[in-house]
Formats: structure tokens, sequence, C-alpha cells
């Protein structure tokens, strides 16, 4: 069967994935990826503080937890976003949530089977180099083994990095197996390698511009905030606490540091808040992004039936 050559989808493909800065007005999706974020703040705290009470045991227990709730949070969202992007009604959270604990582990025996593939190559490149080691071939192989692996290792890293992860994860929202959405990953990178790096590209490219535009409108307002409240209205704010809590710096107090005015505590507080929404609008518009690339590469091109969302 002629494939569809991608030209004749490309302009389709980026308008979908530019339609994805839409996503920040879903509510519930920000929602759940707020919950999933503060969560796995929350834990990565307590196990920081068992670090320091030396319980390795317990630190070990919250770091998991910590990536359970952030994975399957964030998978939950996916899911979400997915289905506004196939243009079905969106399910409700803790619809999302039960659904992504019976689907998002399927990510995980992706990214290790992809993951023990690229533990071969690079086993492959110490093989060579330790073989470049020989008194007689050595140097002249240790010419071919940096010719051959420079590049092979690049293309290995990029596609874990612009292939893997934003083919794979909303390939799982989409209801795909983990076999399937191997396959699909394979015939990617054999097909439309090139197309599915640049789509990718673009979604990044747009979650960076919109982080950037979000952290003006942060920078910008605290430091009108700041100004009003001090000159303006005499509210004692320290600037220094305040902006950094703004950037998710300085939330906790340093030990020894002194204490701050509870003026200064509740505007950190307030703080805090706000970056953790500006935290979430990027992600929100990259997880639809990926959902919008995921479908623009299936509609361009004529899936077998085993490997079809």
């Amino acid at each position: 069967m002629r494939v569809q050559p991608f030209n004749d989808g490309a302009l389709p493909a980026l308008n979908a994935v530019l339609q994805s800065i839409e996503s920040a007005r879903n509510a519930r999706a920000m929602y759940l990826l707020t919950l999933a974020f503060a969560s796995s703040a929350w834990l990565l705290t307590l196990a920081q503080s068992a670090l320091g009470q030396e319980t390795g045991w317990m630190a070990a227990l919250w770091f998991g937890s910590a990536f359970f709730a952030l994975f399957y949070g964030t998978n939950a969202a996916g899911l979400m976003l997915m289905d506004e992007a196939r243009g079905l009604p969106s399910r409700e959270p803790l619809d999302a949530l039960r659904d992504a604990l019976g689907l998002a582990h399927r990510l995980l025996v992706v990214v290790s089977a992809v993951l023990g593939l690229a533990a071969l190559v690079v086993g492959l490149a110490l093989a060579l180099l330790w073989a470049c080691r020989l008194p007689v071939v050595g140097t002249a192989l240790l010419g071919v083994t940096v010719a051959l692996m420079v590049p092979m290792l690049g293309l290995v890293a990029l596609t874990l990095v612009a292939l893997v992860g934003p083919v794979a994860a909303p390939a799982i929202w989409a209801g795909l197996s983990a076999r399937a959405t191997l396959a699909l990953l394979l015939r990617h990178a054999r097909r439309r390698f090139a197309h599915t790096l640049l789509l990718s590209a673009a979604v990044s490219l747009l979650t960076a511009a919109v982080a950037g535009l979000v952290s003006f409108v942060v920078l910008a307002g605290g430091r009108a905030v700041l100004n009003l409240a001090v000159l303006a209205a005499g509210v004692d704010i320290a600037p220094d606490p305040f902006m950094t809590a703004l950037f998710g710096q300085g939330l906790r107090q340093a030990p020894g540091a002194a204490a701050l005015s509870a003026q200064t505590a509740a505007a950190r507080t307030g703080a805090g808040a706000v970056f953790a929404l500006g935290l979430v609008v990027p992600g929100v518009i990259y997880l639809r992004g990926l959902s919008e690339m995921f479908l623009a590469l299936c509609r361009v091109d004529e899936l077998p039936p085993e490997i079809r969302p």
C-alpha cells in the first residue's frame, strides 16, 4: 500500500501541535498535574529529611513514593489530554487516575526494553574500546571505533530523548500495548525518523516558549507586587525570600537563618502557589503537544492493524 508523503500532512501536523496551547484552559488536567507535582515534592522533602536522619531505607521508600506519584499522576493527566486531542469527552480525574494505574506500567516496560537495547550498544562500545588496548591493532582500531561510536552513541541518545519518550507515552495513552508501542517505535525509527524528531522538537520549542512567557509574567508581576506592597501599602515583605520563592527556591527555611516576618512568610506561601501554577502550565501544554504529535503521525501513515490506536 502506498504511504502518504509526510509533506502532505506536515502543515496540519505543525498546526495541531500549535493548537496544544489551548490545553492551558483544561482546568481538570491542570489540577491533576498540580496534585502530582505537589505530592511528589512533598514526598521528596520527606526523603531528604530521612537522608538527614541517616535512615536510608525510609529515604528509599519516600523516593519510590515520589516517583510513583509523579509518574502515575502525569500519565493520568496525559490520558485526559489525549481524550481532548482526539475530540472525545475528557474523563474525570479519578477515572484518569484509575486508568493510569492499569495502563502506565506499559510505558515502563517499553522504556526498559529500549534502555536494554541501548545498554547493548554501550556494551559494544566498551568492548571495542577495551580491544583498542591490544598492542598490534589497537591504535588503528581506536580510530575506527571513534568514527563509528561517536555518531552511533549520539543517535542512540537522540532517539531516547526525542523519539522514545515523546512517542511511547502518547501511544500508551491511546491504548496501545507495550508490544504494539515497540513496533510503532521501530516503524517510526525506520520510516519517519527525521519527521518525528522535527515534530518532537516543535513540541519542545512550543513548551519552552510558553515557559519563557510564564517566567516573564511571574518576574514582572512579582516585582510589581513587591514594589506596590513596600512603597504604596507599607507591607513589610523581604525581597529576596519572596522573589526566590516565585521560582521555587528557598521555600524551606535554611538552618540557622533569621526568622522571617509573618507578612514575608505569608507572601512566600503565595509565591509558592504561583510557582506551582507556572510549572503546571508548560507541563500541560507539553503533554497535549505529545498527544497531538502522535495523532498527526498516525494520520499521515497507514499503520498495520496490530499497531493502530
